[in-house]
């Protein structure tokens, strides 16, 4: 199958003005959104569109309307932002509905040419609020990065995320190729100087209706334990008396936008 899965250990650590580190594991998926379709008719545990033990909704992705397809979301995007044809091939890492349930903070779209250089990249990052935003980078369907290097890239935040964070403040990712190993890191900033680092790392496993069981047993309540940390540690933060940052009024009734990485 083109599709796999990942069992993923996610690091978040402040550095100012409270420090903390925590860890924790999640579960994602890494499909390829032309074929998952036909892949899902193969595996017991796995469902498009539909309720099961594991379950990917149209909804719940990209343009999240059931009646836009994903290659159809991304084709618009990505030529949005410069790319010149439609890519020959579009990966997805994200966390799947476990039970019924998901929430993800980043989902990453990955667009491939035909010679399989990465072209695209989309960071669709989600807050509590059931906003999302897009940050698209291209170089005009040039490769991105030579075969197994890291990619650096840099974004203004546009987005309402934390609001123990300003909206003064900028992202620098670093990306890897999904590949046997799943790498991914954000190191955000205020005022010049660093504030939060996230990493996200982990091995591929193939998709099998054995390893769909075993992922539901061991991450039954995958989002709601991502959802239980964010609320955790932002009362942490509020009882040492940080800063909070209410929703700028221009973004408070903006459901979803996009804006533009640029490499660095």
């Amino acid at each position: 199958m083109p599709s796999h899965a990942y069992i993923c250990e996610v690091m978040h650590q402040r550095l100012r003005p409270f420090q903390y580190r925590f860890n924790y594991k999640v579960f994602n998926l890494r499909i390829d959104i032309d074929h998952i379709a036909t892949e899902s008719d193969q595996l017991k545990w796995l469902s498009i569109d539909r309720f099961n033990l594991v379950s990917l909704y149209t909804k719940d992705f990209g343009a999240r309307d059931p009646d836009v397809s994903w290659r159809e979301w991304a084709d618009t995007l990505f030529a949005d932002y410069g790319l010149l044809q439609p890519a020959a091939r579009i990966e997805l890492v994200c966390s799947p509905r476990m039970l019924g349930v998901v929430f993800n903070p980043l989902a990453i779209w990955y667009a491939y040419s035909q010679s399989n250089d990465l072209i695209g990249i989309i960071a669709e990052v989600s807050n509590t609020f059931c906003q999302w935003h897009h940050y698209v980078l291209t170089h005009q369907g040039a490769p991105l990065m030579p075969h197994h290097s890291a990619l650096k890239a840099r974004a203004n935040k546009d987005f309402h995320v934390s609001p123990f964070i300003s909206m003064e403040a900028f992202y620098q990712f670093r990306f890897y190729a999904p590949s046997d190993h799943y790498k991914l890191s954000i190191k955000q900033y205020e005022q010049n100087q660093p504030t939060l680092v996230a990493t996200q790392t982990g091995k591929q496993t193939p998709l099998s209706n054995a390893f769909l069981l075993k992922a539901t047993l061991l991450f039954p309540v995958n989002s709601v334990k991502v959802l239980f940390l964010i609320h955790w540690w932002a009362l942490k933060i509020w009882v040492k008396g940080g800063k909070f940052h209410s929703t700028p009024k221009n973004l408070s009734q903006t459901k979803h936008s996009d804006s533009e990485m640029t490499s660095c």
